[in-house]
This record gives C-alpha cells, sequence and structure tokens, in this order.
C-alpha cells in the first residue's frame, strides 16, 4: 500500500476546507441577530422606515433578522418590552414615561416623529398665519373626546382663550365629513393627527398648517427599549438605528416614493390598496419625521421637548408626580453612530 506524506495530506484537507467554504452561501456564514419590533398598531406607512430597512436589507447587512409585530396600543407595547416578548418597541412618550413612573427601566433611543402627530390646520387660501387669528372661529375636530381637542385646547390656554366664549369646538368626524365641513364653512380650521390631513388633501382640499412650534415640539412615538437590552447588545442598536437611517434618506427621496410604499404595502397590504391615499400618507409622513432642528441628526432626542411633554403630563394628571430621573428617559449615545456623514 502506497502512503501518503503527511504534508501532502494536510494540504489535501486545506484544500478541501477551502472549495467546501466556498459554496457556504453568506447567509450561513454569517448568523443574523433575530430583533422583534412591536408597534402599537399594524400601519406600515407611519413606520415606513422599518419597512424600507426590511425590503432593501439593510438591516441584514448589519447582522440583524427584524421582525415586525402589531399589538393593541403604546401600552402593550411596553407590557411587551418588559416581559422580554420582543426587543424594541415604538410607543408613545405619555406611555413610556407612565411606564418609568412605575419602575420599567425603558428609554427613548431613536425619536422616530420628530413633530408632533396632531396639527391644526386651515385652507390654504384663508388670511389665518397663526392661532391668535382664530379668536371667535369654530375648530373642527374628529370626536369631541379625541386627543386633538386636548392637543388644540393647550395651544388656545396659552393665549389666555376660554372654549365657548373665544373659540369653539364642533365634531365633525374626518375624511369626507372633514372636507365637506370645510367646503359649507362650517368650520374656520381643523385639529386632527396628521393622518386626517393626509385624507383631507386627498380629497381635494389645500391646507396650510399654522401649528405653532412650541406645539410641534410635542414630538411623536419613537424606538424604545430597555437599558438592560441596550447594555448587553449596543452592537444591535448600532446596526438598527444605522439602518434605519439609511433608510430614511433612501425614502425621503420622492424618486424612491414607489419602492417605499412596495415596501410599506409587504407590511400592510390592506393599506397599499388605494395608491392615491397610501401616496398622500406618506408625503404627511415624511414631514413629520423631519427633523426640528437641522444638524443633530436623525432620531435625535431633544432635552427641552422632554421637558416640555413631563410638565404637560404633570399639570393634566397623566404622571401622579414629576419624575426624579427624566434624563434617563432618552438616550443619545447612539445618535451620531448612526449618523456619520449623513446628519440631515
Amino acid at each position: 500500500m502506497t502512503r501518503i506524506p503527511a504534508t501532502l495530506f494536510a494540504g489535501a484537507l486545506a484544500a478541501c476546507a477551502a472549495l467546501t467554504s466556498a459554496f457556504v452561501p453568506h447567509a450561513q456564514a454569517q448568523e443574523l441577530t433575530r430583533v422583534t419590533v412591536v408597534f402599537p398598531h399594524p400601519g406600515a406607512i407611519q413606520h415606513f422606515p422599518i419597512h424600507v430597512a426590511i425590503g432593501e436589507g439593510y438591516f441584514k447587512q448589519e447582522g440583524l433578522d427584524v421582525h415586525v409585530e402589531a399589538v393593541d396600543g403604546s401600552g402593550q407595547v411596553l407590557q411587551a418590552l418588559a416581559a422580554g416578548q420582543a426587543q424594541i418597541g415604538h410607543p408613545g412618550v405619555g406611555p413610556t414615561l407612565a411606564a418609568r413612573a412605575n419602575g420599567v427601566d425603558v428609554l427613548f433611543i431613536y425619536n422616530h416623529f420628530a413633530k408632533s402627530q396632531f396639527g391644526l390646520v386651515v385652507k390654504e387660501e384663508a388670511a389665518y398665519k397663526v392661532p391668535a387669528d382664530l379668536k371667535g372661529k369654530i375648530i373642527g375636530v374628529g370626536t369631541a373626546d379625541g386627543a386633538e381637542v386636548s392637543f388644540t385646547r393647550n395651544i388656545f390656554d396659552d393665549l389666555g382663550w376660554k372654549e365657548g366664549t373665544d373659540y369653539t369646538f364642533l365634531s365633525v368626524g374626518d375624511g369626507g365629513m372633514a372636507t365637506a365641513a370645510f367646503m359649507r364653512g362650517d368650520i374656520d380650521a381643523y385639529a386632527g393627527a396628521f393622518v386626517d390631513s393626509a385624507i383631507l388633501t386627498l380629497r381635494g382640499m389645500k391646507l396650510r398648517e399654522i401649528t405653532p412650534d412650541k406645539y410641534l415640539g410635542f414630538f411623536g412615538n419613537g424606538y424604545v427599549t430597555t437599558r438592560a437590552y441596550i447594555e448587553k447588545n449596543p452592537k444591535v442598536i448600532e446596526g438598527f438605528g444605522r439602518a434605519i437611517v439609511k433608510a430614511t434618506i433612501f425614502a425621503m427621496n420622492e424618486a424612491n416614493t414607489d419602492t417605499v410604499l412596495k415596501h410599506t404595502t409587504a407590511g400592510n397590504p390592506q393599506e397599499g390598496e388605494d395608491k392615491a391615499f397610501a401616496a398622500a400618507l406618506l408625503q404627511s409622513a415624511r414631514a413629520r419625521i423631519t427633523p426640528t432642528i437641522p444638524g443633530k441628526g436623525w432620531g435625535y432626542n431633544h432635552p427641552e421637548q422632554f421637558v416640555l411633554w413631563h410638565e404637560a403630563l404633570v399639570k393634566t394628571g397623566s404622571l401622579k408626580a414629576p419624575l426624579p430621573d427624566l434624563d434617563k428617559a432618552y438616550t443619545n449615545q447612539f445618535v451620531d453612530i448612526w449618523n456619520v456623514g449623513v446628519k440631515p
């Protein structure tokens, strides 16, 4: 029997190993980290960057396998985070601060809706330029007890106005009913979510927003996680935010609108059935996620805006007492990493 020299045998093994590895797919060579992200409702267009990041493969480039889940409200989002059923959530500010008041160490890592999700709008041709011009006027709202009512009441409270004397709310519904109310002259302005404005625009109403900058500072939902998860998985947070920023820049380009809507429709097929509405909603969502102060970067959490929210929540009783550690309710630890070379 002919003996194969040990050196030749070792070389053959090395060659076989190299040949075998050449046929191993890259996806198998890099094991992806699964991340479950929970939203308070199934809408995809409002959260378009995450669906673009999935569809364009940005998360996979970061070694992440991101799965999107929807629950019923911010409270359930925070419960899922506290129970370890999800790694990242997208709740509102009020519920997040309330959770902290109850001892749950969750914090904002990425400010998604940099501007308020509510606004005060008038017809484009109307003479009203600021809320003070609406004295004695009728403000349309979707429902009498909607969040848009308390939002707008605070604007007029700053002016020292009294409801029923200096202005009046009128429940007119949304969509077609709100459009009809505007056209008949039943209302002089409309207060609602940016989704409502998208519907009005789609119905042919040309609108102009007159929400004061202070109240645009009441930013909306954003990405939240637990401090324990950040400490154990900083690279996941780095990769997640970097993919979201990359997707946001891609999606803000009007030339990519069709591709963006393709990705959001994959996330919520029913939402994409009315293409005209989907396009109008996307345009409104783009405006709402645009940073209020350029140069800070996508996802930046403004400390002064947290103070604004905190004061309002204490004032209304949503928080029973001021938080002793409000600065721990958010972090900008990763913002510069996410925004290298791309700050808006």
